[in-house]
């Protein structure tokens, strides 16, 4: 019953397609994103995966966030855009 803890590959994104995630990360009342857009490295898989969050500078390449405080439905795709950005430079931060 714990396998939104041991977040090491896509376990908490497969929880969010059945119904919205009904364990331990759904608890949380907000979810914080920031952006670090020195150590963003331009691969865009951020923008990809959820452009109601990010997008991408159109001179630079470098991330754009959006949304900082996004509803509950866009929490899951928050975390896994940070787990897939290769640079680190995604931080999601829940109270």
């Amino acid at each position: 019953m714990s396998g939104t803890n041991d977040v090491s590959g896509t376990t908490d994104v497969s929880d969010v397609s059945g119904m919205g995630g009904a364990s331990g990360a759904a608890g949380a009342s907000r979810l914080t994103i920031t952006v670090d857009a020195d150590a963003c490295c331009a691969m865009g898989r951020c923008a990809g995966t959820e452009p109601q969050l990010f997008e991408q500078d159109p001179d630079t390449g470098t991330v754009v966030l959006l949304d900082p405080t996004p509803a509950p439905a866009w929490h899951a795709s928050a975390r896994l855009c940070a787990e897939l950005c290769p640079c680190g430079a995604i931080t999601v931060t829940e109270d």
